[in-house]
């Protein structure tokens, strides 16, 4: 009869823990899947140096030790964030099964994050502090994205922030063919920023301003009145959908882990780059990512890193940004005109490249109108009308109004023409065949195109070797290139008049 008692017990204790992990695994879904995501970026590959764990760590731990704690020692450490903090840090239940996600389950995922922090959180404090909200609420990047700049979910929110269309676009940020501005991280923070205050304005309380950044505020509306006019979030909680339940908590972990990740032994992984290691620079024409690769000997890969809101590795041309370290800023600044020269001259030379120019559309759904057929009708794909316009499960309806980006195209041969038609106007009114007119105009072109060839300085190089290699004085070479002194720079492109 004991014995049948023990083995009761026994599965009575099985079941309730199948029923504590089942319902674990619930609240954090949404929150582990984007930590799994961190795990299998290939670009974050470019983000890090190998790890290095500290030899003479805080706390002597081993390199493979992962320490347990009690609850007293979780509720005093919350207690310590919470007593500079305008948010409720609580400990609880729910606040422990994110901590033990983070600090036992997804401990390689928290390093990454804690390296991506370097380049990020700076930015994101100068942000939040301008408009005077917590700077704790740069952790709400990690439960949101995991520090995934280009981040989507199944719903399409996007980005550090995850932004739907229709929010974004309400704080200002352009989604079009080539730019996704949800994804541009300074741009997203500063409408994260504005958002949030905004909901503050609403809610009056931190806690509820998390669940409505998650939920919406209509849904906490609805819960504020469902739970009989209360007024804080753990008050109205049991009557929030199952993820926003889970998504306070997970913002209590994340500043837990994020300020004691050496107590777990969980240390950053070396990034590469910190915030205070780039630059950003205003791009004034049109440039590839290969492009840029090839002027400034950096690769694609770590272009977007850099720069994750450019869709196509373009940067079109209107004013946008780039951001790249600080070395390569230098380089791109001291040769910037030249090395917009040596792009349109490989474009004269092969004319063949595409001006992009995209024109905004206004198209209104007819009856019987899916959009599939509109979008054949455009030359564009379902998905680039669903990134462009909020389209709900239902589709659109007749009536609806959908913006669209055309792309239209002139090749660079044709801005070349009309260019050399006004210098050599009085050549072409004196010739009357047609065809010779673009004899003249080809030759014109061609000798314009390749007047000047251009040679990036590698290691080593002095001014003198450079004038030897191609057979031109360096007091000539020097005159060209406005140099003050002979003294070059490793990936400095220098113009060379071709013989």
């Amino acid at each position: 009869m004991k014995l049948f008692k023990k083995y009761c017990v026994l599965v009575f204790m099985l079941f309730a823990m199948a029923n504590v992990n089942a319902q674990t695994v619930s609240f954090d879904d949404p929150i582990a899947a984007m930590l799994d995501s961190l795990q299998t970026q290939k670009m974050f590959e470019t983000a890090f140096a190998k790890p290095v764990f500290p030899k003479n760590n805080k706390f002597k731990y081993s390199i493979d030790s992962i320490p347990k704690f009690d609850d007293y020692t979780y509720q005093a450490r919350l207690a310590k964030l919470d007593a500079v903090s305008p948010f409720d840090l609580v400990y609880n239940e729910h606040v422990k099964g994110f901590i033990n996600l983070y600090a036992f389950r997804k401990r390689e995922s928290v390093s990454r994050m804690m390296g991506v922090a370097q380049l990020y959180y700076p930015m994101f404090e100068e942000v939040l502090d301008r408009y005077n909200i917590p700077l704790e609420l740069k952790h709400l990047a990690v439960i949101e994205s995991a520090l995934i700049p280009y981040a989507r979910s199944r719903a399409g929110a996007t980005g550090l922030w995850q932004f739907m269309y229709p929010t974004g676009k309400m704080y200002g940020l352009n989604v079009t063919s080539y730019i996704d501005q949800r994804c541009d991280p300074y741009k997203a923070t500063v409408a994260a920023a504005e958002y949030l205050k905004s909901l503050y304005g609403m809610f009056k309380d931190w806690q509820m301003v998390l669940a409505a950044y998650n939920a919406g505020p209509g849904t906490i509306s609805k819960a504020i009145r469902r739970s009989g006019g209360k007024k804080t979030y753990w008050e109205i909680r049991p009557f929030l959908p199952t993820e926003t339940q889970g998504y306070v908590p997970a913002f209590i972990a994340a500043n837990y882990v994020m300020n004691y990740g050496a107590e777990h032994n969980i240390y950053a992984a070396v990034p590469r780059k910190t915030y205070f290691e780039v630059d950003t620079v205003v791009v004034k024409e049109q440039m590839s990512f290969e492009q840029i690769g090839q002027a400034l000997d950096i690769s694609s890969e770590e272009i977007l890193y850099f720069n994750p809101q450019y869709r196509k590795n373009i940067i079109p041309a209107g004013g946008n940004t780039m951001c790249l370290p600080k070395a390569k800023i230098g380089i791109f600044l001291n040769n910037e005109q030249d090395i917009y020269a040596a792009i349109k001259a490989q474009q004269g030379q092969s004319q063949l490249v595409e001006t992009l120019a995209e024109v905004k559309k206004i198209h209104t759904v007819k009856a019987g109108e899916k959009l599939s057929s509109i979008a054949r009708k455009y030359g564009v794909t379902v998905t680039d009308l669903r990134t462009w316009n909020y389209v709900g499960k239902r589709g659109v309806k007749a009536g609806k109004k959908l913006t669209v980006y055309v792309k239209e195209s002139a090749s660079a041969a044709t801005k070349l023409e009309i260019k050399a038609e006004s210098k050599n106007e009085q050549n072409i009114a004196s010739t009357n065949n047609e065809g010779t007119d673009t004899k003249l105009l080809s030759e014109n072109n061609s000798k314009k195109a390749t007047e000047f060839i251009y040679h990036k300085v590698k290691k080593g190089e002095t001014l003198y070797n450079v004038s030897k290699k191609y057979n031109v004085g360096a007091a000539e070479l020097k005159a060209l290139n406005n140099l003050s002194n002979s003294a070059l720079t490793i990936g400095q492109l220098l113009k060379i008049k071709e013989k």
